[in-house]
């Protein structure tokens, strides 16, 4: 069930739920958090919990998925709508940073949650797939623009290049959630940006 199938108390009971249950579900997995403990945190019966997700736990992380995956694009905000210039790419990898650096936890919402259900749950899968490409569409349409606007050789290709940057940015979260430390997301960004340069046609 959407927020658009329900009444706008309905919806923000909804929200609320989802949102008092996402560092719950980043914080101990997937596997490590029942609904029994999500509707301890939330406040909610297993009746009211099932009304507003009908799908069961597999439903809930789904909208968990959503509303982290939207929280991370404003994060990014106002430079992961431009990325045309070099200055854009600086304040969006500090933007990222600066993101991460806020949250109660070092792992990657959509990626750790993509690891732990990939090959266990295919519509869910497909969904955290779906969250990490439209993320990856705004760094590729800058890539594209970069490369127009003559800032990027011609030869450059934004494809490989945005899956470099998404690649880095998964393995910088990985590393820094092992080590409990945002030093290692930093490096993995900086080795990207230093990619990403290598492209400019300003020697």
């Amino acid at each position: 069930m959407t927020s658009a199938n329900l009444t706008a108390r309905g919806a923000a009971t909804r929200s609320r739920i989802v949102e008092a249950a996402a560092d719950l579900l980043l914080a101990h997995g997937v596997g490590g958090t029942s609904l029994d403990d999500i509707r301890e945190r939330t406040g909610t019966s297993k009746s009211q919990l099932f009304h507003y997700f009908p799908g069961g736990k597999s439903e809930l992380v789904g909208a968990i998925a959503g509303f982290q995956s939207g929280r991370f694009v404003e994060a990014q905000r106002p430079w992961l709508d431009r990325l045309d210039t070099w200055a854009d790419w600086d304040g969006w990898r500090d933007a990222v940073l600066a993101h991460y650096a806020g949250q109660p936890h070092f792992g990657c919402p959509i990626g750790a949650v993509a690891a732990e259900v990939a090959g266990n749950d295919e519509k869910l899968a497909a969904e955290l797939h779906g969250h990490m490409e439209r993320w990856r569409g705004y760094l590729l349409a800058g890539l594209v623009r970069m490369r127009d606007n003559g800032l990027l050789r011609a030869e450059a290709d934004p494809e490989q290049l945005s899956l470099v940057l998404l690649a880095a940015l998964q393995g910088g979260k990985l590393l820094s959630q092992s080590m409990r430390s945002h030093a290692p997301l930093a490096a993995a960004l900086d080795g990207a940006l230093a990619a990403l340069r290598s492209w400019s046609v300003v020697a």
